[in-house]
């Protein structure tokens, strides 16, 4: 899940919410969206290997 800040950069959240802090996990934050897609595609390869 990616979402726009306020400062124009792009954050990379989990999709699931921590039971513990009961947000999304920051899985880090790029200054543009492609470098975050390409993180994620990353993450998602990273998680099903």
């Amino acid at each position: 899940m990616i979402r726009r800040l306020k400062s124009g950069k792009y954050r990379l959240y989990s999709r699931k919410i921590n039971p513990r802090t009961g947000r999304r996990r920051n899985l880090g934050t790029f200054s543009t969206r492609a470098a975050a897609e390409q993180h994620e595609r990353a993450v998602q390869f990273f998680k099903r290997r």
